[in-house]
């Protein structure tokens, strides 16, 4: 309510302005200072990523090898092919018994060292860094260090075996080269153990200290208290690790063959190495079939996208979110 003053006549003349044009005053920006910001990201997201996969979808149904001008559409024939090729079904298995086995694995050896990790010792600073700096290492240089240490004959680890007078083992060949990949991954414990260990400094002391008063023990405050509250984090890890070890190329490639080479992709992956990825690349760079190639990529994708939503379906029976349960 506006008063007038005495001896005023007339409203001050903000008020005289309808309220859609003092609204107008306050605007700032206009839509298309918006869309310039945007512009850079938008470039990029239409250039490196929506055209390429409209691209890499029409690939799919021809039988074009990356080089020669002669080919034509061939409609469904690469799925159909690639579904009745037993290739394609051994590595899609491969790949998910290592996913399987990689990261709960993973988490759980995260989750571990950050409970360790978490209690005040000494130094327990440059502990935390020991562990974490291993996760920071390029990929390329890790897979060149631990086919060092692998090497049958001049691998520190087998020199460590003879010392034990145990025999020497040849990692790098099947079956145990799928083991030797594990022991790799698992080497890079420090990512997640950092992410569980800030989750474990989130949660309150009064609930597990209000646990030990009611007489619950380590093990029930662990799996009472502590892993409903560490959930969300665990799920986030466990739909990301998914994913990067459903899309593992790299590590296997170098670990094992003549130098890791794609000339000699071939016949330079063990047998239980050869993950769904591998299986993609050797169509691309050794057969030149990129229609087919593609094909693999897009149920590849699918395949993914499967497992990512019933991960997510999965978490309401394991996941708790205090948010949701203080609405209850």
């Amino acid at each position: 309510m506006i008063r007038v003053q005495p001896g005023q006549t007339e409203l001050p003349p903000a008020v005289h302005q309808p309220r859609q044009q003092r609204r107008r005053g306050w605007k700032r920006y206009s839509s298309r200072t918006f869309y310039l910001f945007i512009l850079p990201w938008l470039a990029g997201f239409l250039g490196l990523t929506l055209i390429p996969l409209i691209y890499a979808l029409l690939v799919s149904f021809t039988n074009f090898d990356g080089i020669s001008p002669h080919w034509h559409w061939v409609g469904l024939s690469n799925y159909r092919e690639l579904l009745r090729n037993t290739d394609t079904w051994y590595s899609l298995g491969r790949t998910l018994f290592f996913t399987v086995l990689a990261v709960p694995l993973n988490v759980a050896g995260g989750l571990g060292l950050a409970m360790l990790l978490n209690e005040r010792v000494k130094a327990v600073g440059v502990l935390r860094t020991i562990f974490y700096v291993p996760s920071i290492v390029p990929v390329v240089a890790s897979a060149i260090m631990w086919r060092l240490i692998f090497d049958r004959d001049v691998g520190v680890l087998n020199a460590v075996l003879e010392r034990l007078r145990i025999p020497v083992i040849t990692w790098l060949v099947d079956p145990t080269v799928f083991y030797a990949l594990l022991i790799m991954i698992l080497w890079g414990l420090g990512g997640g153990m950092v992410i569980s260990l800030a989750a474990l400094q989130g949660i309150p002391q009064e609930l597990e200290e209000a646990a030990m008063v009611d007489g619950a023990n380590g093990w029930q405050i662990f799996r009472r208290v502590t892993l409903p509250l560490l959930s969300p984090v665990l799920f986030f890890q466990v739909v990301t690790g998914s994913i990067t070890s459903l899309q593992i190329f790299v590590q296997p490639l170098l670990l094992a063959g003549n130098g890791g080479g794609v000339q000699g992709l071939g016949g330079s992956v063990p047998r239980g190495d050869f993950f769904y990825m591998i299986n993609v690349i050797q169509q691309f760079l050794v057969f030149d079939r990129f229609g087919y190639g593609s094909a693999m990529l897009w149920i590849f994708f699918l395949v993914i996208l499967a497992i990512t939503l019933l991960l997510f379906r999965s978490s309401s029976f394991w996941v708790y979110y205090e948010a949701d349960h203080d609405h209850e």
